[in-house]
């Protein structure tokens, strides 16, 4: 089953398959590690949706709603 990740629930886990968005954000994504075939647990979510924290690579990373909307999740 595929889903943004922004739509996950806290505890949720899957493997990226597709970064949308163009430009800058598609950059910045790819930058911190946000990139096809990377492992993902969402970790915790802000109490009005924004940001989201997820773990990729061994580390924490904070990203906005509408960058976790240009990521593809395949969950586990």
């Amino acid at each position: 089953m595929s889903k943004l990740l922004s739509e996950l629930a806290v505890g949720e886990s899957g493997k990226i398959v597709k970064v949308n968005g163009e430009g800058k954000i598609r950059r910045r994504l790819f930058d911190m590690g946000v990139t096809p075939g990377a492992d993902v647990f969402f970790r915790k979510k802000a109490p009005l949706g924004d940001p989201v924290e997820i773990t990729i690579r061994g580390y924490e990373l904070t990203l906005r709603k509408a960058e976790a909307a240009c990521v593809e999740i395949e969950l586990d």
